[in-house]
């Protein structure tokens, strides 16, 4: 554990305050990711010091990844904090994937924001300052990051963790690091010390001991230049994703219409599928791929079908669109349905809603053997009930299903007949009936 000597404090209420005033409202929840280390200490105990004030319910979440051997130290300094605070903590305890291609500390990230995703709150307050700023441009730029790469974090933000959406504050992004430790100095604050800050091996302790500290003392001033910086290529990235809703005639859809693609030259168009990705929540690809991603969608010839894999998704081209459809994993053999709300399938789920009068008549499946399969090849539905049974192939073109959302699909069936389809619709024999209770079926891609 550290403390420090008392000193001249910064008036950290006020810079916090004037964040929370922005972005809160009485009663909101906030929840603190609290690491036990300086930074996030000083921004909970401001924030004690405002909850009442401001009409704020305030709790802090821990999340002890298991990678050092001193984390169950820093879990009981938390608890201890927080009880002393009179804060209630919640402890996530979270396994590290090891030997991933983006290095163990994206790995960790990524684990902390999925136990922050489990968190019932309606903002969660992270302790990034401007030092924090100054060294993720750094990092970014030698990365050969872009515009939206290099942009600074926000004070108000969102992010995505699967279909979850947080909403994040920062309130301590235009404080530099020093202005921290004399707060927590004036304050006679305790904290823990992550030994793992002091390993240059880490590239952001590089960057930080050994670059960004030499350039402060050559350049005074020289984490709030990069910040501002930060800050320009922010309202840059505004701006080009501005024009690509230009290019794009408004707002982004689940689709994208080759043509405003084919009317661009090279760099707009690669703005537009960049914009179009991060609309959708991708990762951006590298510029070589993305260069030859938009390359092939335009030189594919007729209907010529181009895929490219992005993580769970694939970009495609099909009918004079590009379009985004999950990647098959896979799917079992039979999934026996009994009556339950949903049922997992692959990289998402089947709902079952009970209704009255529409959707899959309730007394058709009732007492019978009801399941969930993969698509086979040679099913036939017959959805119209004025029209004769048809191959699910015809069906998917007629209606324009992408191939690779065919694959994989789940068919609901009950005994040997096939009774339900994705983008298709029910079979007439089972239908429900005006004022007959029934089942509306869904498939939602997670």
């Amino acid at each position: 554990m550290a403390s420090s000597r008392n000193s001249p404090p910064p008036d950290l209420p006020v810079i916090v305050g004037r964040v929370l005033a922005d972005a809160t409202r009485a009663g909101d929840r906030l929840v603190v990711g609290l690491s036990g280390g300086i930074d996030s200490v000083v921004l909970l105990h401001v924030l004690c010091a405002l909850r009442r004030a401001r009409g704020l319910v305030l709790s802090a979440i821990h999340v002890n990844h298991g990678l050092s051997p001193c984390a169950g130290q820093w879990e009981d300094f938390c608890r201890q904090l927080c009880g002393q605070w009179q804060v209630p903590l919640a402890v996530r305890r979270v396994t590290v994937e090891r030997g991933g291609g983006d290095g163990l500390e994206a790995a960790a990230r990524r684990a902390r924001y999925q136990a922050f995703a489990g968190i019932a709150t309606d903002w969660l307050v992270l302790a990034h300052q401007r030092d924090d700023q100054a060294e993720t441009l750094l990092f970014n730029l030698l990365r050969g990051a872009g515009v939206g790469g290099a942009a600074a974090m926000d004070a108000v933000a969102e992010a995505r963790q699967g279909e979850r959406r947080l909403r994040l504050l920062r309130p301590l992004l235009e404080v530099p690091r020093q202005d921290i430790e004399r707060y927590a100095r004036s304050q006679g604050l305790r904290w823990v010390e992550d030994e793992s800050n002091a390993d240059p091996g880490l590239s952001r302790n590089f960057l930080r001991h050994e670059i960004l500290a030499r350039l402060k003392a050559r350049f005074p001033g020289a984490d709030a230049a990069l910040a501002r910086a930060a800050q320009r290529f922010g309202e840059a990235e505004s701006l080009l994703d501005q024009l690509a809703e230009l290019d794009h005639g408004g707002p982004a859809h689940d689709r994208l219409a080759l043509a405003a693609l084919e009317k661009l030259d090279e760099a707009r168009g690669r703005n537009l599928l960049r914009w179009y990705l991060k609309g959708r929540h991708l990762p951006i690809p590298s510029a070589r791929r993305l260069a030859e991603v938009h390359r092939q969608l335009l030189a594919a010839r007729g209907d010529r079908r181009v895929a490219f894999p992005l993580g769970r998704q694939v970009l495609l081209r099909y009918r004079g669109e590009i379009l985004l459809e999950p990647r098959s994993g896979p799917r079992p053999e039979r999934l026996p349905w009994r009556g339950e709300g949903s049922l997992p399938w692959g990289e998402g789920v089947v709902r079952f809603v009970g209704t009255m009068g529409t959707g899959i008549s309730a007394s058709k499946l009732a007492g019978r053997y009801v399941f969930l399969a993969p698509r086979r090849g040679g099913e036939r539905l017959q959805p119209d009930c004025r029209r004769p049974r048809r191959s699910l192939k015809n069906l998917f073109q007629e209606a324009g299903v992408p191939p690779p959302r065919r694959q994989g699909m789940p068919l609901l069936w009950c005994g040997g007949e096939l009774v339900w389809v994705p983008d298709i619709g029910i079979a007439c024999g089972y239908q429900c009936g005006p004022g007959e209770p029934g089942w509306q079926v869904e498939w939602e891609m997670t």
